[in-house]
């Protein structure tokens, strides 16, 4: 994970944020020696294997080899990035961000967000409210004859704006709110003081809700923010929905609706994206996992990013109108750009999904097949095109064959077999417009055998082969040349170098004890060469370019089971011994095979009198 934060200001930020109480404010943990344990909250157990490291900052589960430091915990918990799980610990250490440091304008702008927010948590506290007040009848009857149970209402916070022009407003100037606030919110609008003409007498400054007469839906993050609301109207009048417009607290570019519940639900195999609060309340009310929606506005980048966080996949479930349709073609060409596998589920009878699922239940919803990219393109192809002519047909082919041409041999096969009953041309016509048009596409034709592997690099940085080369505590360790030594011995001479490893991490051990020469791969060299730089095992995580080689680098730092710093020294000793044995037993072999096959005399005497010397190194090592 790449970094622009100053080491220093990182080390201090971990040293602020505890890895034991933040896991704790997620997983219930107890204490077992040194050690925290608990279920692990990456994947579904019910035998704590999850442990946490307090003194070495770090935490790895034995079930699902889920690994890494304070940071990475809350990337993974809160589906952020590296830069937003550091931003997101430094609000909760209070520590501006190095580039805050020196900014004299960011304390004002911090003070700003905090009051803007607590105004927007004071007005859907007092839509809320007002909603189960006579005030509120009229919306409340429009939820519920909607089909919205007074439990999702309040799971929600839906709410109800007052038909009077400045109730809201009134309500947060009495409490204490200053109208450049509620107007920078996004809450109230002011109309500045008119001047007197000779026609009309001056006007004085008035203020007057931004939402008035409307169904309320809070726009809420991933952190229980109020950042806006959507407002419906009730009766006639224009637009029919409203929301806040961009503020300092609230982009709608970049969020999504219902993101407070979403982050809240583990292990999704999808995202379901739809177009309206009233789908994401639908489907929720009925069971549905992992829903949200986008807010007022088609798809963006942004909120493709998001999305990406909380699943692997990304299923569309637009109106069955032609406005959902087109948005639904817009919106597979944002997520292939931000490289989110996508799917589309195609309502029938042209329904959106809260009509649907009204209709049908959560039983029918659950039938609904998802479609691919691929798949939803043709079809709507099919709707725009004439395929009783010949010049329809034509056309149809050949855009079909435009849309599947990136896929690969296997995936193509069952496209080209319904093209051909649809279109009437042959199988070998349609592959010969499938060759020209990959040629047209600049696609390098695609096998259904893996590519030859390219020859490795050296990498920038030499953790980010740790994946690569450190072994597994039930798997052989991998070959390096054309050694002689059983698997065994080398596999034997692995774990001894990765306990070591461990050992030395926990910075216990005399400092003379270790040796650089005792790793015998770079990696692990490297590792140690950090480790006496000064390093944490904590700091050391954020440099692992990847899941598999953070579990692993995780696994190697983590200490040892020991009950005191002798018993840490002592198993030190042992791994020394093996290493150090192991590594003169194959040098002797090496020497062994050199001289039987040797013929001069002289220089069989030279090997004869290094093995001595080999021999007995070898024994002070087994005496040691």
């Amino acid at each position: 994970m790449a970094s622009h934060y100053p080491p220093g200001w990182l080390d201090e930020l971990r040293s602020r944020s505890d890895l034991v109480q933040t896991v704790s404010g997620y997983v219930s943990l107890k204490k077992n020696g040194k050690k925290y344990w608990g279920l692990c909250p990456f994947h579904g157990e019910k035998t704590a294997s999850f442990s946490v490291d307090g003194e070495q900052q770090l935490y790895y589960c034995f079930g699902c080899k889920a690994g890494g430091n304070v940071f990475t915990f809350i990337m993974d918990m809160e589906h952020l990035s590296f830069q937003e799980a550091v931003e997101m610990l430094a609000e909760r250490a209070r520590m501006p961000l190095p580039q805050m440091i020196h900014d004299e304008d960011y304390q004002r702008r911090r003070t700003q967000r905090e009051r803007l927010l607590a105004a927007n948590r004071e007005a859907a506290r007092f839509y809320h409210q007002t909603l189960f007040t006579p005030t509120g009848a009229e919306s409340l009857a429009y939820l519920r004859k909607r089909g919205l149970s007074d439990g999702v209402i309040r799971k929600f916070g839906l709410g109800a704006a007052p038909a009077e022009w400045d109730k809201l407003t009134k309500e947060l100037l009495g409490k204490g709110f200053s109208p450049e606030e509620l107007s920078l919110a996004g809450l109230t609008v002011i109309k500045p003081e008119e001047p007197a003409t000779e026609n009309t007498p001056a006007r004085p400054r008035r203020m007057f809700d931004m939402f008035r007469n409307r169904a309320i839906f809070p726009i809420i993050d991933a952190y229980g923010n109020v950042l806006g609301f959507g407002g419906r109207i009730l009766g006639k009048g224009e637009p029919k929905y409203l929301n806040t417009s961009d503020t300092p607290v609230f982009n709608k570019r970049k969020g999504v609706f219902a993101a407070n519940l979403l982050r809240k639900e583990r292990h999704l195999d999808r995202v379901i994206l739809t177009e309206g609060y009233m789908d994401v309340i639908s489907l929720t009310q009925f069971g549905v996992k992992g829903v949200c929606a986008t807010l007022g506005t088609a798809l963006t980048n942004e909120q493709a990013r998001l999305m990406k966080r909380y699943a692997p996949e990304v299923w569309l479930s637009y109106d069955g109108d032609s406005a959902g349709q087109h948005a639904i073609l817009r919106g597979l060409d944002i997520l292939k750009e931000e490289g989110v596998p996508a799917r589309v589920l195609d309502f029938p009878d042209g329904l959106d999904p809260d009509e649907f699922i009204r209709r049908d239940g959560a039983e029918g919803f659950a039938k609904l097949k998802s479609v691919t990219p691929e798949t939803y393109r043709i079809r709507r192809l099919m709707d725009t095109l004439d395929l009783s002519s010949q010049e329809g047909k034509v056309s149809f082919a050949r855009q079909a064959i435009a849309i599947i041409a990136p896929l690969d041999p296997v995936e193509r096969e069952g496209y080209l077999k319904s093209l051909s009953l649809r279109t009437g041309f042959s199988d070998q016509v349609l592959r010969q417009q499938l060759a020209q048009e990959v040629r047209n596409q600049g696609l390098a034709e695609k096998s259904a055998s893996p590519a030859p592997r390219a020859a490795s690099r050296a990498p920038a940085d030499p953790l980010s082969a740790v994946s690569v080369t450190l072994a597994e505590p039930d798997g052989a360790a991998p070959s390096k040349g054309k050694s002689s030594v059983p698997d065994e011995a080398v596999r034997a001479r692995t774990v001894a170098q990765e306990q070591l490893l461990s050992l030395a991490a926990t910075g216990l051990l005399p400092e003379d004890l270790v040796e650089e020469e005792d790793f015998e791969g770079s990696e692990l060299k490297y590792i140690f060469q950090d480790l006496k730089k000064g390093a944490t095992p904590a700091s050391l995580i954020d440099r692992a370019p990847d899941a598999e080689s953070r579990s692993r680098l995780t696994r190697l730092l983590m200490a040892p089971v020991a009950e005191g710093t002798d018993s840490m020294i002592s198993m030190a000793q042992d791994c020394l011994a093996s290493i150090r044995s192991g590594r003169l037993q194959e040098k002797i072999k090496e020497i062994e095979t050199r001289a039987q096959n040797c013929t001069d005399v002289a220089e069989r005497m030279g090997y004869m009198m290094e093995l001595t010397n080999l021999y007995q190194k070898l024994d002070k090592e087994k005496q040691a």
